[in-house]
């Protein structure tokens, strides 16, 4: 007589802690962005994509612009720590401060891929999203005039001069990423502005 096979009892599911489930949500909220585009982002859709209850993600962003600001904030927090440990490693000289403002901001673009321009362009159609990213861009360029104020002749870097440097930075990014042109010619013409920048604070 041949005894059938024991069935094995389904284990349960291993409940995530709150900070493992913001962290797959987030990971999610990437993903619908670079398949279906930034527009579909919606709550309702990252709890479908998510595979949880539409409740469980208006527990960690409220709102659209909730989780489209912590989106950015991670971005912002990356290219942060990704500039910070190049200028570790960078020579006190303005060629090499300039090349790591260069590098490390177009390379998080390029390391995030076509779905930050998505997120960065959601930023600007709201007034609290937009102040958000003004919020961020006013930490980068405070430290890049702290890194080349030393460089530049009145001994400072004008708000916009760093503004111009800014704006410069995400078009060239954004281009490379899209594909446009090159990341070495994003960040050589990217270089290039940044010198020149410096260079006109005469007074």
């Amino acid at each position: 007589m041949t005894s059938s096979a024991e069935v094995p009892e389904p284990q349960p599911r291993r409940r995530l802690s709150r900070e493992d489930r913001r962290r797959q949500l987030i990971d999610v909220a990437w993903q619908v962005i670079r398949e279906e585009g930034t527009e579909a982002l919606t709550l309702p859709r990252l709890a479908e994509q998510a595979k949880v209850a539409k409740p469980v993600v208006y527990d960690h962003f409220a709102t659209r612009p909730a989780l489209l600001a912590a989106l950015y904030q991670e971005f912002d927090t990356h290219q942060t720590a990704l500039m910070d440990a190049a200028f570790q490693a960078s020579e006190p000289t303005l060629p090499s401060r300039a090349m790591v403002i260069a590098s490390s901001y177009v390379d998080c673009v390029l390391e995030q891929g076509r779905e930050i321009p998505g997120v960065i362009s959601a930023l600007a159609g709201s007034p609290e999203l937009a102040k958000v990213k003004r919020d961020y861009e006013a930490i980068f360029m405070e430290k890049c005039r702290t890194l080349l104020a030393p460089f530049a002749p009145a001994g400072t870097v004008a708000s916009s001069g760093l503004l111009a440097m800014l704006g410069a930075a995400e078009a060239l990014s954004f281009a490379a990423a899209s594909g446009d042109i090159t990341p070495t010619d994003a960040k050589d013409e990217l270089f290039q502005t940044i010198l020149a920048m410096v260079a006109r604070n005469t007074r």
